[in-house]
């Protein structure tokens, strides 16, 4: 007798593509699985949103350098984000948590604040945003004198008030639960007034077109009315903050003065910046 044949021409066809098209045990050769501690790494640092490197080698009972190594290995693969001193889970869509964020960057931030202290003269206005970087630098500022202080963060304005020959403003709006002050409201507010500076920070940097981005859109629009009301824009990031991704764009880094941080950023953005003319102070 003859081998049996498919009698139907579509079943015969989809057998034979079955067959084609069964996938394959073997992994891309670019693909990275992480060894079981690196595993537990990452869903450490995704549910803690930032670990340092001395906590996790406490908690798995190595040494700093072995979980530098796991780190490294995890940040090629683009499964986390290494900083100096520890790792995070960074998303476009929310922001790391404000008790993580207060504790990165801790040295370096204090470095940007003093440099950007340094740059304001006593009896000049300013305005300052929200963000950890900027209360670094409101610290900073508490050795100069009279100064006018506009701000939109709560926990700015409880640094500066004590200080008796200072005058604080606080814009009101809606009060998000790390002391930033939003909304429309914040945004007319600070539209009223003309500074000599703007102190602001960022949550990213975009390292090819050089956009500043953050999470929040109603922060975005108070700290776009900040920049256009201000004489000179004085940008405080840490190297952190370059290639982070946020999701709403605030505008170029053209539209700053000077960017102070503490590591050159790549080639492409220091492009940026020559084009616009951004002064750089690396500390």
């Amino acid at each position: 007798m003859p081998s049996s044949q498919c009698n139907n021409p579509v079943h015969c066809f989809a057998a034979a593509c079955s067959g084609m098209m069964r996938p394959s045990r073997r992994q891309p050769k670019d693909s990275y699985e992480p060894a079981p501690r690196q595993q537990q790494i990452l869903e450490l640092v995704r549910e803690r949103g930032y670990v340092s490197i001395e906590e996790m080698a406490q908690q798995f009972v190595v040494t700093p350098q072995t979980i530098r190594r796991d780190i490294n290995q995890l940040a090629e693969s683009n499964l986390l984000r290494r900083y100096h001193g520890g790792a995070a889970y960074d998303s476009s869509i929310e922001n790391t948590a404000y008790a993580m964020r207060a504790d990165q960057m801790r040295d370096e931030k204090q470095r940007i604040a003093d440099k950007v202290a340094a740059q304001v003269p006593d009896y000049a206005s300013l305005f300052i945003n929200i963000g950890t970087t900027t209360e670094c630098i409101a610290r900073a500022l508490l050795n100069h004198q009279q100064l006018k202080i506009i701000t939109n963060n709560i926990h700015v304005a409880s640094i500066l008030s004590g200080k008796d020959d200072f005058e604080v403003l606080l814009a009101g709006g809606t009060v998000r639960r790390d002391g930033g002050v939003v909304g429309q409201a914040c945004a007319d507010f600070i539209q009223q007034f003309k500074v000599d500076y703007a102190l602001v920070g960022i949550s990213g940097i975009d390292e090819g077109d050089g956009s500043l981005l953050d999470f929040d859109y109603q922060e975005v629009r108070v700290s776009q009315a900040i920049i256009a009301n201000a004489r000179q824009v004085i940008l405080a990031a840490d190297s952190s903050k370059f290639g982070r991704n946020a999701m709403v764009r605030m505008g170029s880094i053209g539209l700053v003065d000077c960017l102070v941080t503490n590591e050159a950023p790549a080639p492409a953005l220091m492009t940026v910046l020559n084009e616009h003319k951004v002064r750089l102070e690396v500390v």
